[in-house]
């Protein structure tokens, strides 16, 4: 595509005009996929946001960088594909059609289940695409056309296999423990749906009275336990000392009577209990704590004998044992919406039955005031999406062995066959994935993928051979559990579990199979027809994160065989991942891999940091201090945010937030976009070559040396994952190499006859040169470069499917050597005027008494360019006259520069000795405040990382300065 309509480039760089039309013309013409058969694959999948979402700027950093790459590989002349698609979001999708409903007064229980999944799927397709165009607005290169979607049918395929295949080989089953549960979505959610926050609480300290007359060594006849969740004491169902505490070695296998319930419960000697917190005794709740849930099973408590004392909604039940006081029963945990809770009674009856010991303060005038708690501050666990306190909670779940599946995983990390960048990494990977627990998989939603688990019921056979009936519901079979890819499956296996075709000598039953809703139609259904055989599919769906494990390969046709993407382009060749996700899906997704495919997901993994706000805090709609990408896109250009993102990802690092730096890029587009003017305006256009051109001049074989400088410069930031490196280097190139010196040294080419050897020449390879920048720079632009590339001349492909620079070029040495010491007296001169406050377009004369063979060859040829860009002439081989000076080196070589006239030596140097003065001191009193602990251990993060800006500019000026003092002599 050539635009020759308006082939002239407009004076203002305007991103909004080009953005949406070249990225318009990408996807229609395919090409993001170019047909490349034969090509290497070079694979990405891109973490599939969720179908409810919306592009924040962590997605703007995480698809920068994924982009970056797979525009790199796809120049170097790869199949690359990135594979783009969306996660169906169970929680977070329910939760919006849920709220709409509210809106309308209307709700999903209204709805049967179909009905309600229904109703999701319209608004999939009504709103659920407003992430995928946000994606496109920021460049991203996906392979559109197989856009993905984790509920797609050959995606529910993958998955359905999945779990069958796992709970056939013992690696899913079902199992009563600890959950996060969310009272108000009244699901189980994963510990990434949990977020902490620490808010004001307090401390109770309660009386627990030993039984059958025990006491303590000191005569005490009670147990003193502290908790902040005096509630959970209806379910307690032991006290634990630790096994070194002499304290309680005389009662440990006594028992003490809980108070309010009268139960007995033992005292148990366990490592969990510190002597050196509180009294030393820890009250344990199994069915409530996570960490007393694990004490209870090394105490010898099963799961199914742990007491449960809440409902879904977080409000008392009834324990299995029957003994929690009848009055507590039916209130919510704690207060809501001002109405006590059972936490508020369970204090109010323990003080009037004296089980509550007071915290004792002093007032102003020293006297003793009791309180009935201790104030703290607390870390509570919240569901990110219910918004309520997370209740761990004793539920019957579905469990993948992820121990087990991790072994293979953890062998790859170590041999290397996985690589973890940065490396550091792969301690945090270790640590987790060997102390790994079992992996919660069930949601109780409506949306997802529902588990393809059916519960019926184990028949008995009667002594004639018949099948016997059952007259009430307490003489029903013992249920059953059968696990099926379909309906037919599962018929096959409720055939040949229940021993059916013995009872029929081979032939089919000729009963009913009847698909119920729940376990309560099902009973009715079987006491009625004693020939029925009722099933009921489980009511749960799976984890979000299950069906997103398999994005490596069931994006690419699996389950299917001989699938040719997946032949192709499986294992992929890297996965770039937020940290915060390595365990929830990265990790998974190696389990899946090894699991399903017998091999490694991918050869890379690369962990970027977080984007905080300018202050280094979190962000967080809470502080008011999230940024929009959008907003800073409409505002600078997507190049600009997205150059932002690669040159400020530096590995291990996490990037703050700059919007400065976000219009420094644009300054740098608007920088390039009037080199290509300049060039457009001096007969300089698009080159026909990929190879350099012939070159004489010595500017010209200079930039092409510093082409291919900085093209081995980017190849090996790209190689090392080096994001930051490879933008630092096109960057400088592009700005300091190209623009501020090479378009300045071939000026004076153009001022002669455009006919002649040398402008032809020049611009041949001026033209060549910027090219090679558009086609190097486009990962990191895309839209700048791709519009420059065409209006610099007709083209015959689109820069994004353009060649990767082969310069094939050799240059003099003694060329470049000139032009490099031109520069190198340029800027150190330039420099000196500016720190002795000499105006930049003085001219000085120099001396120079020893020249090297550069600076010879140099002055006697290029004066003139000494004269145009140092600004220093008339230049003599010889001694300079006596009087104050100033000393610039270029290389090897040492300019006397007199300054006789020109700057008062002794006011010049009492300023700048002040100057020195000031600025030591500074550095001096910031190094000590930096260096003492109590500062970086109190002071604001905002105050250390100001007072360490503050250090590097003062440690700054005084180089400087002094090197300015010894200009002077």
């Amino acid at each position: 595509m050539s635009d020759t309509a308006n082939p002239t480039l407009p004076t203002t760089f305007d991103p909004a005009a080009i953005e949406a039309r070249w990225y318009q013309h990408w996807e229609a013409n395919g090409l993001f996929r170019p047909e490349r058969p034969q090509a290497e694959a070079y694979t990405i999948v891109n973490p599939p946001p969720n179908v409810t979402g919306s592009l924040h700027i962590g997605h703007a950093l995480d698809n920068t960088l994924q982009d970056v790459v797979v525009r790199y590989e796809r120049l170097r002349g790869k199949d690359a594909l990135w594979v783009v698609g969306t996660d169906h979001a169970g929680i977070a999708t329910q939760m919006v059609v849920e709220r709409q409903m509210e809106a309308r007064q209307d709700k999903r229980t209204n709805y049967s289940r179909e009905a309600f999944v229904e109703k999701v799927w319209e608004w999939k397709a009504e709103s659920g695409g407003t992430i995928t165009h946000q994606l496109r607005r920021l460049g991203c290169s996906m392979d559109w056309s197989r856009e993905q979607f984790t509920m797609d049918p050959h995606f529910t395929k993958a998955v359905i296999k999945t779990f069958v295949d796992l709970y056939n080989d013992g690696l899913i089953y079902r199992d009563k423990r600890l959950v996060n549960w969310d009272p108000k979505l009244k699901t189980a959610i994963s510990d990434l749906e949990v977020e902490t926050q620490t808010i004001a609480g307090s401390f109770w300290h309660l009386r627990y009275p030993l039984a059958d007359g025990v006491t303590l060594p000191d005569g005490r006849d009670y147990l003193e336990v502290a908790t902040t969740r005096p509630e959970t004491m209806l379910a307690d169902m032991a006290v634990a000392v630790n096994p070194a505490d002499e304290r309680y070695a005389s009662v440990v296998g006594k028992f003490v009577v809980l108070p309010l319930t009268g139960r007995r419960i033992p005292v148990i000697a366990d490592e969990h209990a510190d002597p050196e917190l509180g009294s030393g005794c820890v009250k344990i709740t199994p069915g409530h704590d996570f960490n007393d849930f694990e004490v209870g099973k090394r105490a010898g408590f099963a799961a199914a004998e742990m007491l449960n004392m809440l409902d879904a909604e977080a409000n008392v039940c009834q324990t299995a044992d029957g003994l929690v006081p009848e009055e507590f029963l039916g209130l919510h945990r704690f207060k809501r919406d001002g109405v006590d809770g059972a936490r508020e009674l369970v204090v109010a009856r323990m003080k009037e039955q004296g089980f509550l010991i007071p915290h004792v303060t002093k007032n102003k005038d020293g006297e003793d005031i009791e309180h009935d708690a201790e104030p703290r501050q607390i870390a509570t666990p919240f569901g990110d999406r219910g918004g309520v306190v997370i209740e761990p909670w004793l539920t019957d779940q579905w469990y993948v062995n992820a121990a087990e599946l991790a072994k293979k995983p953890i062998e790859a990390v170590s041999s290397g066959d996985i690589g973890i960048v940065p490396k550091t990494w792969e301690k945090t990977f270790f640590n987790w994935m060997e102390n790994i627990q079992p992996w919660c998989v069930s949601r109780q939603l409506w949306w997802g993928h529902r588990i393809p688990a059916w519960y019926g019921f184990k028949y008995e056979l009667e002594e004639s051979g018949t099948l016997r009936k059952a007259p009430t519901w307490r003489e029903l079979p013992e249920k059953a559990v059968f696990v099926a890819s379909s309906v037919e499956e599962l018929k096959e296996l409720v055939w040949h579990a229940s021993d059916l075709d013995d009872v029929t000598d081979g032939n089919r039953w000729p009963g009913t199979f009847v698909e119920c809703a729940n376990e309560e139609e099902a009973r009715q259904i079987l006491l009625q027809d004693k020939e029925a055989y009722p099933v009921w599919q489980d009511q749960d769906v799976l984890d979000t994160w299950f069906s997103s494990a398999l994005w490596p390969f069931a994006t690419l046709g699996w389950p299917e065989d001989g699938a040719p993407l997946l032949q192709k382009h499986f294992p992929n060749s890297l996965l770039i991942s937020g940290f915060d996700i390595l365990f929830f899906w990265d990790a998974r997704m190696m389990m899946m891999g090894f699991y399903n495919m017998g091999q490694k997901p991918w050869d890379t993994l690369y962990l970027h940091g977080l984007v905080r706000a300018a202050d280094g805090a979190k962000m967080s709609k809470s502080k008011g201090n999230v940024v929009d990408p959008l907003g800073l896109i409409d505002q600078y250009g997507a190049d600009a945010l997205r150059f932002f993102m690669a040159a400020m990802e530096s590995q291990g690092r996490d990037i703050k937030m700059d919007e400065k730096r976000v219009e420094g890029y644009r300054n740098f587009a608007t920088k390039l976009w009037n080199a290509a003017r300049f060039c457009q305006s001096n007969g300089i256009g698009a080159s026909a070559s990929v190879k350099a051109p012939a070159a004489r001049l010595a500017a010209n074989q200079w930039i092409i040396g510093e082409v291919a400088a900085c093209l081995t410069e980017i190849e090996k930031a790209m190689a090392d994952l080096r994001f930051d490196a490879a933008a630092n280097a096109i960057y400088q190139f592009t700005w300091s190499k190209f623009c501020d010196w090479y378009l300045e040294l071939i000026k004076p080419v153009f001022a002669g006859d455009a006919d002649s050897p040398p402008a032809v020449e020049t611009r041949a390879v001026a033209g060549w040169a910027l090219d090679q920048i558009l086609v190097m720079l486009h990962p990191f632009m895309p839209f700048i470069t791709e519009e420059l590339w065409h209006k610099l001349g007709a083209r015959e492909y689109e820069l994004i499917v353009a060649q990767w620079p082969k310069p094939e070029a050799e240059v003099s040495k003694d060329a470049t050597d000139v032009i490099d010491w031109v520069i190198d007296l340029t800027t150190n001169t330039r420099s000196a005027k500016n720190e002795l406050g000499i105006a930049p377009g003085a001219k000085l004369a120099a001396y120079l008494v020893a020249p090297s063979d550069v600076a010879s060859r140099t002055i006697e040829r290029s004066s003139a360019a000494i004269e145009r860009l140092a600004r220093l002439t008339p230049v003599t081989i010889g001694e300079a006259p006596a009087g104050p000076a100033m000393q610039v080196t270029a290389g090897e070589d040492v300019f006397i520069i007199p300054l006789e006239g020109i700057v008062d030596i002794a006011a010049e140097k009492a300023r700048l000795e002040k100057a020195l003065a000031t600025s030591t001191k500074e550095a001096k009193s910031l190094e000590g405040r930096l260096s003492n602990p109590a500062f970086a251990e109190k002071a604001k993060p905002e105050a250390v990382e100001k007072a360490r800006a503050d250090l590097a500019h003062h440690s700054g000026e005084v180089e400087r300065l002094t090197a300015a003092l010894a200009r002077l002599g």
